[in-house]
């Protein structure tokens, strides 16, 4: 997840101008998304992605268009629109255990305050990738909206980018 340095992983207006996405930075996204099996959306997030993707020239997005896509959403009826994306209703919990219990490689989610939040909720994050952006926006959309949520992790890794944004990988305890 993009997220500034007070915590927003949008500003106030939901916009996205601040995220700093260079060459080094793609090129990190694109390793890592050779790594995954699949991509975990909330449907904001599966929104705003779906009509960028399909037709950009991006290097992310052979990635970003071949990997399945699980949407999860209450509301929508079709996702015709991006190939390789099917949408997940139902129980949220169970629906990502299942996901998380099939052989393959990691699982990613990308975006999504709602669903992060609710993840969290149910424990099924396992890791905590946080790029965090040299930029303070003072208000927006928190990364994590549970007030009562408080969860123990310990640093995992990190990296810094030529650009000053530095990625920050966590483990829960």
């Amino acid at each position: 997840m993009m997220v500034s340095l007070d915590g927003f992983i949008e500003g106030p207006h939901k916009e996205l101008d601040w995220h700093l996405v260079d060459n080094e930075t793609e090129d990190f996204i694109y390793d890592t998304l050779s790594n995954v099996d699949g991509i975990l959306l909330g449907r904001k997030s599966y929104d705003l992605l779906k009509d960028y993707w399909p037709s950009s020239d991006n290097m992310i997005a052979h990635h970003m268009n071949y990997l399945p896509k699980f949407v999860f959403s209450k509301t929508l009826k079709s996702v015709t629109d991006w190939k390789n994306t099917s949408i997940v209703n139902g129980n949220l919990e169970e629906q990502v255990k299942t996901l998380k219990n099939t052989p393959g490689k990691d699982l990613i989610l990308f975006g999504g305050a709602e669903i992060a939040t609710i993840l969290n909720q149910f424990n099924l994050i396992d890791q905590y990738w946080l790029f965090v952006n040299p930029v303070i926006l003072g208000s927006g959309t928190a990364l994590f909206k549970d007030p009562n949520a408080r969860l123990q992790l310990s640093f995992l890794d990190m990296k810094v980018f030529r650009n000053g944004t530095v990625l920050l990988k966590y483990i829960k305890d």
